[in-house]
This record gives structure tokens, sequence and C-alpha cells, in this order.
């Protein structure tokens, strides 16, 4: 398996990364076949946190560390903001992954610059990551958060963070531009690794793993990192990172036009609507119905199956606030339109006029439309 360089750490990292999250859902025993499978295949990233199933997670992978500790590059996540918070989860997450160190230590959903200035401040977390550091608790930091990333963006500008994880897929690529546009370049000046998180969209892309997984390869990212939890799933997965062959950008175009789950509702934030007559930032506007919602409710009607999928998912990173407050601010809102159609071409065949109403709805709180 392709092993690539994990920022300026001097540590290298394989292409395809063992996420813990949905070792929750299966039995301890299961759990480590799994892993040693991984790491016989040639993976060597495997990541938890000390809040999957409040340290199950962590205490499943330290069944494989107790054996296999020297043959990866072992990370977890702590949510406490605080140094006493943090050194306390620390210590927890070493006694469960039964080691004396790990080698990355990730902030974990940082959404707001508030968290980010409890974790950077006067006691705050980074104080227990520095004395863990000095003691060869932790030997690297990285920071996460999911989908708008103007606090990762913050964050790698305040601290030199080793790593930043963050969501990258070819559906949330035009929900949350900025992770392509800003995040990546900045993280590669910055020589921090770049985790790639949530390849299938959360498993809204489940139909089209193969060419998900290629887009997320694709990315000048160190890992790949994803939840394998049956035999099947991690046999397939490998099978992805190991044919895996570069997407061009032409492929990308492709994909980006005929993907099923983009169809005719998700902007691709190609500009041809513009400009309005009216002075309305339509690609703005639908930016922000993807930070609110990811652009999930598009009034098409589905089989249940797919709507419950999708209902679960559209709140799932936590945005819609922080959407409704920027759309409050705009001085030209969606419901300015007047219908004149100068927008209406759309190369992607989107009823642009149709989905200003939509998103005018969500992001504007009315009852209907």
């Amino acid at each position: 398996m392709e092993k690539r360089k994990f920022g300026k750490t001097g540590m290298e990292t394989s292409l395809l990364g063992f996420g813990g999250f949905h070792l929750l859902e299966i039995e301890g025993q299961t759990a480590e076949e799994l892993l040693n499978q991984y790491l016989d295949a040639g993976g060597n990233y495997i990541e938890t946190a000390a809040d999957y199933g409040d340290g199950e997670s962590e205490i499943k992978v330290g069944r494989v560390m107790a054996r296999r500790r020297d043959e990866c590059v072992l990370a977890t996540k702590c949510v406490k903001r605080t140094r006493e918070g943090c050194r306390d989860s620390l210590d927890r997450s070493l006694r469960n992954l039964q080691t004396d160190h790990v080698d990355l230590l990730i902030m974990h959903a940082v959404g707001t610059k508030e968290e980010l200035d409890t974790i950077l401040g006067p006691e705050g977390a980074m104080e227990a990551v520095e004395e863990a550091r000095q003691a060869g608790k932790v030997s690297h930091v990285g920071i996460s958060m999911h989908g708008q990333p103007d606090v990762l963006i913050e964050a790698l500008k305040r601290y030199p963070f080793d790593a930043v994880m963050t969501t990258i897929n070819y559906y949330d690529r035009f929900n949350f531009p900025k992770i392509e546009d800003e995040l990546i370049p900045l993280a590669n000046e910055k020589g921090a690794a770049i985790i790639l998180m949530k390849p299938l969209a959360d498993g809204l892309l489940w139909r089209s793993a193969s060419q998900a997984f290629r887009y997320a390869m694709s990315q000048p990212v160190s890992v790949v990192v994803t939840g394998m939890n049956t035999r099947d799933m991690l046999a397939e997965d490998l099978r992805y990172a190991e044919s895996f062959t570069p997407m061009s950008e032409e492929e990308k175009e492709e994909l980006y036009t005929k993907a099923e789950e983009l169809g005719s509702y998700v902007c691709r934030q190609c500009g041809d609507c513009m400009p309005c007559p009216e002075g309305i930032d339509i690609p703005l506007i639908f930016t922000l119905e993807g930070w609110y919602d990811r652009q999930m409710r598009d009034g098409f009607v589905r089989n249940p199956a797919d709507f419950a999928l999708r209902d679960r998912l559209r709140f799932w990173f936590g945005n819609d606030k922080m959407a409704r407050e920027r759309y409050g601010q705009l001085a030209v809102k969606a419901d300015a339109c007047t219908e004149c159609g100068d927008c209406m071409h759309c190369p992607y065949g989107i009823d642009i006029i149709h989905k200003l109403r939509i998103a005018d709805y969500k992001l504007s709180g009315k009852k209907y439309y």
C-alpha cells in the first residue's frame, strides 16, 4: 500500500487509515481481527478517540496495541479544552490503549473560535499537550472539526499544529469549498499533515464507494481515514487503496457533472448564474445553504431509507446556526429574486429560482416555501 509523508513530522502513513468510531458497533474479538488484518495488509495509521463510547473504542484498539504498538502510527482525540481536562483525558486514553505514548493527539471537533481561544489560552489544553510532549506521552498534536473550516484556518495561523483533520469528499466539496480552496493550501504551506475524514460523506456516497475513495485518495493529503466494521468492508477498502490511481482533473470535472448524489440540486459553485440584476450573490447563498444542511433537503421525493439517511445527516456538522447568522448579515437576500430568469442557464441543470426559494426558506427560518 502507498505510503505518504505525514507533514513535517518525519513519519509516513499508509494511504488508508483505520478509524475507530465504528468499532463501537462490533464485539471486541471482531474488532481485534479487523485491526490485525489491517496491520497485516500494510496499513499503519490507527485512530480512535476518548469519547468514542466513553473509552470503549480505545479499549478495543488497546488490546491490539498491547502486542503491535510499534507497527503503527497511533492517534487518539481529546474533547477537553482545559489543561486539567486534557491531561486527565490523555492519561485515561493511554491506559485504555495499553501504551505509554501516542504518536498524535488531536484536539477533537473544535467548532468555534471561542473553543480555540480556550485551548490555546492560559490553562488551556495545549499547556497539557506541551507537558505531555516533554514527558514523552505525545509526539505530535493535531486539530479537527467538521464542516465549515474557518476555525481550522485560524488555528493553523495561530499555532504550529502538526496535523489537521477535515471533511473531504466530492459531495461536501461544494458545501464547504474553503476546505479545498483555502485550508488544504494553507496546511501544505505550513507543513501540517492533512488527515482526510468522511470520504463517503458519512455514508451518503455508499453506492459510489469506488469513485468516492478514488476522489479522496487523489487529494494532497497524508491519509484517508474511514471506519471499517466488517471483513468484507475492510477487504474492499484495502482493495481501493492497493489499486489506487490518481484521478485527473478531467475525471473530477466529469464526476462533478454526472455524480448522482450531486444531481440537479447541489450547486457546483461555477458562477455561471452570475451576475444577478438584483445583486443577489447566488453562489454565496448556496454555500450558506451547504453550511446549513449540506444541501440535503432538496424537495425531491425519495424512498424512505434514502430520506431517513439524508435527514439524519443534514445537520450532522452543526453549522446551521452559523449559516443563519451569516445569511442575516447579507444586504441582499434570496427573497429579492424577481424571477427574471437571467440565471436560468445552469450547466448542471439546477433550477436556480426554485433553489433560491428553498435556500431562503431554510436560512431565514420561514415556516414554508
